[in-house]
């Protein structure tokens, strides 16, 4: 189902992705309980779901090529919230553990992102709001990482 509509075409949705996008991580950034990034908080919900996963991954999940999630991780690690370890069944893979601090972190990322959540979703249905999630995971498919990231 397209959307040929002519005023479809007029909404500027390129621009106006852009700069939600912009606003969102300026206003995660500026919270002063923030002690993450938002890339960092990525990498701690994926951990708090799946702790010890393989770098790789992690890098998927958050849409990360191999240089990508590794500096994330080594930042990651610096920052005392992750610590890296060789895979036990290939030494040349890596796997990411949540330490205590990145536990207590991803706490305060989970009620970051509740209250962050209910700003986006304000005024509008649960039916609207299905339609925008899914929309926004259909840029997705309509436009995958390129294999070579």
């Amino acid at each position: 189902m397209r959307n040929k509509d002519a005023a479809a075409r007029h909404h500027r949705l390129i621009y106006l992705l852009n700069v939600a996008q912009r606003r969102l991580q300026r206003r995660m950034a500026a919270q002063p309980q923030n002690e993450v990034t938002p890339a960092q908080a990525g990498l701690l919900f994926i951990l708090g779901k799946q702790d010890g996963v393989l770098m790789g991954e992690a890098g998927a999940a958050l849409d990360l090529g191999p240089a990508g999630i590794s500096g994330l991780v080594d930042r990651s690690a610096a920052a005392r919230l992750v610590e890296r370890r060789a895979d036990r069944e290939d030494g040349r893979a890596w796997r990411v553990w949540l330490t205590p601090k990145g536990r207590t972190v991803l706490a305060q990322a989970k009620t970051d992102a509740a209250q962050i959540n209910a700003a986006l979703t304000d005024g509008f249905t649960s039916a609207e709001i299905d339609i925008v999630a899914r929309w926004l995971s259909s840029i997705q498919d309509k436009f995958p990482r390129p294999s070579d990231e």
